[in-house]
């Protein structure tokens, strides 16, 4: 099956009955239209949605679409990976009912919980691990950036000490994710967009990230998010 065939056919199964017309165009827009002009790997499609539901609250989205992607590219380690990394960024408030979603959905799919640890830090020494994750990512300027507040020093140790380091890649695109479909924080999505792009996710690819999940979390933000992506691109790389 494909991300087209699966998505398509889920969405239809739910909402074809009640809202036929609606679901035609839902799924013409978001798995034909979108899909086609976008030209990503499957598993970057899926990875920078589950990311983008969880930055805006799409939990019963999410439960329609983690099979999707569970099917298309990502595995079960990287959609928690996902979810747990978003507790930094959204807020364990927003993201505690993802857990049970995506448990409830591993789970039935004969998944073994819990996961093996992708930990590489010990609550010893994530604090200085972090620090160096942080100084490899923004520059040396973040040096003793603990030192300056009480958050600061959370910031260091616990988003960049405790998931930063773990076994995975592609987390500074994840991030963009959660912070463009959010909202409201354009300053830290500009601070990403830039490390994004330094890290050679460039402008391209994040446009493509962006226009890929329009669907999900509707075009006013995703057009904030463009812009930001545009500024970071001549702060980094200079006027064409």
């Amino acid at each position: 099956m494909s991300i087209k065939d699966d998505a398509q056919r889920i969405h239809a199964n739910l909402l074809e009955k009640t809202d036929p017309e609606a679901v035609e165009r839902i799924n013409h827009f978001a798995f034909d239209e979108v899909q086609a002009d976008v030209d990503l790997p499957d598993r970057a499609k899926m990875l920078s949605m589950l990311a983008y539901l969880l930055g805006m609250q799409g939990v019963d989205e999410h439960k329609v679409m983690l099979p999707v992607a569970l099917d298309n590219g990502v595995s079960p380690v990287e959609a928690k990976e996902v979810l747990y990394q978003a507790v930094d960024y959204l807020g364990l408030g927003r993201v505690f009912p993802f857990f049970k979603a995506t448990n409830d959905i591993l789970t039935a799919r004969g998944v073994d919980l819990p996961l093996a640890s992708q930990a590489t830090t010990t609550m010893e020494n994530r604090l200085e691990k972090g620090e160096e994750t942080q100084i490899s990512l923004f520059g040396p300027q973040m040096k003793d950036f603990a030192k300056k507040g009480t958050i600061n020093k959370c910031l260091v140790d616990n988003c960049f000490g405790d998931y930063y380091t773990r076994k995975d890649r592609d987390r500074e695109m994840v991030t963009f994710c959660y912070i463009a479909a959010q909202g409201g924080c354009e300053p830290q999505l500009l601070a990403h967009a830039q490390t994004n792009i330094k890290l050679g996710n460039d402008k391209e690819f994040l446009m493509k990230i962006i226009e890929q999940n329009v669907p999900f979390i509707g075009h006013p933000r995703s057009l904030n998010a463009v812009t930001v992506v545009n500024q970071a691109d001549e702060a980094v790389n200079g006027k064409d």
